[in-house]
């Protein structure tokens, strides 16, 4: 799954700590190397950032930095169940998120840190 942003690294360590089981994937010298050739010293500078399973079951993100920021509704958004809904979402909040509405059929639709529309699950 590919998220357009504007700070690949910051968005990637959102969506890692939102969901259970993910990390940013670590930066290895073949890694750091890569960067550094395009002129690139620091990975918060990375444009385009990987967030994996840490168990390896699962999708895996990667965020890719673009110039435009989103303009529209997603096309395409992530659903998480939650098991305790408040919690979750008071925790999304504090890491950045923002909600749009709640409770409405089901499920609480929130905005990641760049207005990705994501789905909380009751």
């Amino acid at each position: 799954m590919v998220f357009d942003c504007r700070h690949p690294a910051s968005l990637a360590r959102f969506w890692s700590a939102v969901l259970d089981d993910y990390e940013v994937a670590p930066y290895d010298e073949a890694e750091l190397n890569r960067l550094r050739s395009v002129g690139i010293s620091d990975p918060e500078d990375d444009p385009s950032v990987l967030v994996e399973p840490v168990s390896g079951g699962g999708p895996r993100l990667f965020f890719n930095k673009v110039p435009e920021s989103k303009a529209v509704k997603n096309r395409v958004h992530v659903d998480l169940e939650s098991d305790d809904v408040a919690e979750d979402i008071q925790r999304f909040v504090s890491l950045g998120a923002k909600v749009l509405t709640k409770h409405e059929e089901g499920h609480t639709v929130l905005r990641d840190p760049e207005g990705n529309e994501f789905c909380v699950i009751h």
